[in-house]
């Protein structure tokens, strides 16, 4: 068999078997630019990431905007469900590709998750900058959910239902989001509204909210937008995983001072109440 016949399809990717080996590239195309030749020599990965995810090459402040996106979201730090889990695979010691699954995992879901990214991105292509119809749907955003995967969203989402008052890191990562965005675009008109959506929901905006705003100033659709959640947010579980397989499970951060954790692996004295019940 020919080099030339092995085939695949791809509307962004092609490459240019190596004579002697078919299996190994001589030359790759993203979207017609040379990965090698051309992207490796001039281009970050920010602009790299956006042409393979639109297939043409981005605006100088399109890269701008996701590599601020991404420093923001890189690490949503150790109060988060995905880091946790991460964080949990660390402590059990497995393979890094395990505390990587389980961050991903977790935070594929609703709350505060890709598919809440993905809710989000999928109300702001139905409602644009409609407030009253933003104010509808938030509170019933369901439409042609899988049921037998996705439960019932119990938020408005993009917003905390655990919060009080819209916490600092994101009032500075909106604010700072805006100036680098369309002045005209979801940023800046969420950030207008915030205050009214606030009042509405009853509870503050989120990081998701502001994310999901600033994929869809992107022009990126909810499957690229969710996906990229996900990747943009694995750094920080990636290094608290490293970090507290050190640490070890006796400092797992945020249990209470009273709680002191012991070794459990044995039979211990029993409690005053065990000894009720015996």
């Amino acid at each position: 068999m020919m080099a030339s016949d092995y085939l695949y399809h791809s509307n962004f990717w092609r490459e240019n078997p190596e004579e002697s080996n078919p299996f190994a590239a001589n030359a790759c195309y993203c979207s017609g630019y040379d990965v090698y030749g051309q992207i490796l020599r001039k281009a970050s990965w920010f602009e790299y990431l956006m042409l393979m995810l639109k297939g043409e090459r981005p605006l100088k402040t399109e890269a701008i905007l996701l590599e601020t996106l991404a420093i923001a979201l890189a690490n949503p730090g150790p109060r988060d469900a995905s880091v946790r889990a991460a964080m949990n695979a660390g402590i059990a010691g497995t393979n890094h590709s395990s505390a990587l699954m389980a961050a991903l995992a977790v935070g594929a879901g609703q709350y505060g998750g890709a598919q809440e990214i993905s809710i989000c991105m999928r109300l702001w292509e139905e409602c644009n900058q409609d407030f009253d119809l933003w104010v509808t749907r938030l509170f019933s955003p369901e439409e042609d959910e899988r049921a037998d995967i996705w439960l019932p969203m119990e938020h408005a989402p993009g917003f905390d239902p655990n919060g009080e008052s819209t916490p600092k890191p994101v009032l500075q990562t909106l604010d700072y989001l805006v100036s680098l965005a369309p002045s005209n675009g979801a940023l800046a008109w969420l950030k207008q509204k915030r205050p009214a959506f606030e009042e509405k929901v009853g509870y503050p905006l989120a990081m998701s909210g502001v994310a999901a705003a600033a994929l869809v100033d992107l022009g990126l659709d909810k499957d690229q937008g969710s996906l990229l959640y996900l990747l943009l947010r694995l750094p920080g579980a990636a290094v608290h995983s490293l970090e507290q397989k050190h640490l070890g499970w006796k400092k797992f951060p945020f249990y209470g001072p009273a709680i002191e954790l012991t070794d459990d692996s044995g039979p211990g004295p029993a409690s005053d109440l065990e000894k009720d019940l015996i």
